[in-house]
């Protein structure tokens, strides 16, 4: 499965979100450890879901990105 995954500056370090799958987070001191932990943090989501009996939620939301004249 594929999600799209929200990385943010957040204070001295970075935060993530899974819009699809409320309340996966994580934060850290750069992103490329936020990225790591995101990603650990949707497995385990996701498999918590599983054993819980909940149904894996689908993909649905989109990211893009748009200019604009500043």
């Amino acid at each position: 499965m594929r999600y799209a995954v929200v990385i943010e500056k957040a204070g001295a370090g970075f935060s993530a979100y899974v819009p699809d799958l409320p309340g996966c987070v994580a934060a850290g001191p750069d992103v490329e450890h936020v990225e790591r932990l995101i990603h650990e943090a949707i497995a385990f989501h996701l498999e918590g879901l599983k054993e819980d009996g909940f149904p894996v939620p689908q993909s649905v939301s989109r990211v893009e990105y748009m200019e604009v004249a500043a």
